[in-house]
């Protein structure tokens, strides 16, 4: 079997260590040629005994395996569970919980959380620019966070109205910012708030010049560079060809994945859950399980994620 096409074959394709190893060193090195990792040297032995190879420069580290120099590095747990939780959270529509993981692959949850979010690590592609060319990129807000009635009060948000109840709705939440090239890629960022400085500064840097933007009649868009087409959503929502369904329709299939399979999600880590709904959201089209595993084992080189670091306790960092 060349590579597993199913979640069937993949079960058993990634069963076999030689398998996992022959699968990253097509991802790192597309050559063949294994480099060391602190070096760049390429005529590397292999230790057959210990799955590793050995550099023939003398210097610190000079052992490495396939894992060295990406997300799954220095990790007790072999490629066999890490490909395996990569296949299931990539290709899974809605997501997976870390505790099917934990059943699934024999990891405690608490190993199954620390994995996801190191795969979502990988999975995170939020640069450049979308649109251009005249093609229409929506531009939308949505809030992401619990109902104020349902929070501890350690939590709720400082504040009273005039009934002398706690504020609530917006207030309480995250804000994200969402912009969806039609037929194309979709973009998120993270706010504190919905001014004009903002939102038309994500705009002018992430969308690119020539295209259409549509959004709904909020003011926060008023200062922005393009030809910009509104909605009412008051009186409609469609006028010919000026709507924002298609992003309403992402935040549709992200509110999905937090709300009924993640169910709590900490503003903390809110990035990493919006970076693998936007992986997915962006590769649905022309792809395959398949080839949406080897897209992001391609991204898995060059990113660290410590435990500390995913628990607030130190900033991260990078190799």
């Amino acid at each position: 079997m060349s590579s597993p096409k199913t979640l069937q074959e993949a079960i058993l394709f990634y069963s076999d260590p030689k398998n996992c190893i022959r699968v990253m060193v097509e991802q790192r090195w597309p050559d063949g040629k294994v480099t060391c990792p602190a070096c760049g040297r390429n005529d590397v032995s292999w230790l057959e005994k210990q799955n590793k190879w050995q550099c023939k420069s003398t210097h610190p580290r000079r052992q490495f395996s396939a894992k060295t120099g990406t997300v799954f590095e220095d990790s007790p747990l072999g490629l066999d569970k890490w490909l395996m939780a990569t296949w299931m959270i990539t290709n899974c529509k809605n997501g997976v919980s870390s505790y099917e993981i934990a059943r699934a692959i024999g990891v405690t949850q608490k190993s199954a959380w620390f994995m996801l979010h190191r795969i979502r690590l990988a999975m995170g592609d939020s640069e450049g620019q979308i649109g251009g060319d005249g093609s229409a990129v929506e531009m939308d807000e949505t809030f992401i966070g619990g109902k104020v009635r349902n929070m501890h009060r350690s939590k709720r948000p400082i504040g009273t109205g005039f009934t002398g109840k706690p504020v609530g709705g917006a207030v309480a939440k995250t804000i994200v910012v969402g912009m969806l090239e039609r037929g194309g890629r979709v973009m998120t960022k993270i706010v504190k708030e919905r001014t004009k400085e903002v939102l038309s500064g994500l705009a002018n840097t992430h969308v690119a010049e020539g295209s259409v933007l549509m959004t709904d009649e909020w003011g926060g868009y008023n200062d922005v560079k393009f030809q910009r087409e509104v909605i009412n959503h008051a009186v409609e929502y469609v006028n010919g060809h000026i709507h924002t369904n298609s992003i309403e329709n992402f935040w549709s299939c992200l509110k999905r994945s937090l709300n009924g399979t993640y169910i709590a999600v900490e503003p903390f880590h809110l990035d990493r859950y919006l970076d693998e709904q936007v992986f997915r959201f962006n590769n649905r089209h022309k792809n395959t399980d398949a080839s949406r595993m080897a897209k992001v084992l391609s991204q898995v080189t060059g990113k660290r994620l410590t435990y500390a670091e995913v628990t607030g306790k130190v900033l991260e960092t990078t190799f």
